[in-house]
């Protein structure tokens, strides 16, 4: 059986490198996040079971990793938008499917010209890397703080989250795919809405029209797709199925809530109560469970609160004994969860509203701001 090699290699042309180098020899892997603390790291490659591990200093075995079946490419861990993130398994023919979609949908007279600036770890920020390993783009490797200046230096295209929409001037790419959070309205008119996840292989609706090869559904509120983008598994189980219109029980249950009327689409949002804050997804109960190990702290809860530049912020409420908590909030956030996890708002309250059994009453809190 193939292992799983984890690349904790920065966003750059080492990185592509090492991609084509696994798809040459058929080798599967996973990109690991390199903001993350070193116990939050670990964390990471036990949950994406990796075997292998190569880094700047070259090749390390990984105990207690887990082969792959030999038809997986990827394995991601997906942001945790319903619950606790999850290792997802792409095939390779899955992640040739939509490099070449994506590329067919976006072309011009040439192949587009891709500046990366999106975090690997993430499918929008892989999928541009695996446009030109897989398909027939070329990237333009810089400063990812500069993305305003690679169209002068003959960027064409590129995906970003709605913070960078907010910071940099992107008039000068032919194409702009945005992510992440709800785009704002209105928007420049060469900024493409998309929507996807992990589980779809990247985007697969551009500004409310399904790619060629693409169907969505809504059963009952909730969007489901049929597409060959599709991942194939998860790690601990298979995927999820539902039967669609057509009968056949092949559609992937997405988790957001949204309709489609006469082809076009629209997204309402999860289900659930997660946080998209600058193109990072949190769920609630993560930072919850992590604010009530602190000392000191008696209770919390964490709301999205809207944005204009970040989509949502993060806001936490905490009953305390008392003292500030705001630097040890903010400093066991990052460490373990990540950067995005900080609050950018603590607000000391006198109780959260819970239920009878404990639960919090999530549609209460906003009373609480």
């Amino acid at each position: 059986m193939p292992s799983l090699l984890a690349l904790d290699l920065p966003l750059g042309p080492p990185l592509e490198t090492a991609l084509r180098e696994c798809v040459d020899a058929a080798e599967a892997f996973c990109v690991l996040d390199q903001r993350l603390s070193p116990r939050r790291q670990r964390e990471e490659l036990s949950a994406l079971g990796a075997t292998t591990l190569l880094d700047r200093d070259g090749r390390h075995g990984v105990p207690g990793g887990r082969e792959v079946d030999p038809e997986i490419g990827l394995v991601m861990l997906t942001s945790g938008s319903s619950g606790p993130s999850k290792a997802a398994e792409l095939s390779w023919d899955a992640l040739r499917a939509s490099a070449e979609l994506t590329q067919r949908t976006l072309r011009g007279d040439t192949p587009p010209i891709w500046f990366p600036c999106l975090p690997a770890n993430h499918i929008g920020g892989l999928a541009v890397l695996l446009r030109a390993v897989l398909s027939d783009a070329t990237l333009l490797w810089g400063d990812a703080d500069q993305l305003d200046l690679a169209p002068s230096q003959g960027a064409t295209h590129v995906s970003i989250v709605r913070t960078q929409l907010a910071r940099y001037d992107v008039s000068g790419y032919h194409r702009v795919l945005l992510g992440g959070a709800r785009p704002p309205a209105p928007r420049p008119p060469n900024v493409v809405a998309t929507w996807g996840m992990t589980e779809t292989g990247s985007g697969v609706i551009y500004d409310g029209v399904p790619l060629p090869d693409v169907d969505v559904a809504s059963l009952n509120g909730e969007l489901c797709v049929r597409t060959p983008t599709l991942f194939r598994s998860y790690r601990h189980g298979p995927r999820p199925s539902v039967v669609g219109p057509d009968g056949r029980e092949d559609w992937f249950p997405t988790g957001d809530a949204g309709d489609v009327h006469e082809g076009r689409v629209r997204v309402f949002g999860r289900l659930g109560f997660v946080i998209n804050t600058g193109g990072e997804k949190l769920w609630p109960e993560d930072l919850e469970s992590v604010l009530s190990s602190l000392r000191g702290i008696r209770d919390v809860a964490v709301a999205g609160v809207d944005d204009p530049e970040w989509g949502q912020r993060v806001l936490a409420l905490v009953v305390a004994d008392g003292a500030n908590h705001d630097e040890e909030i903010r400093a066991i956030a990052e460490e373990r969860l990540g950067p995005w996890a900080k609050p950018k708002e603590i607000r000391y309250v006198v109780a959260i509203p819970r239920t009878s059994s404990g639960k919090i009453r999530r549609s209460d809190l906003a009373h609480l701001f």
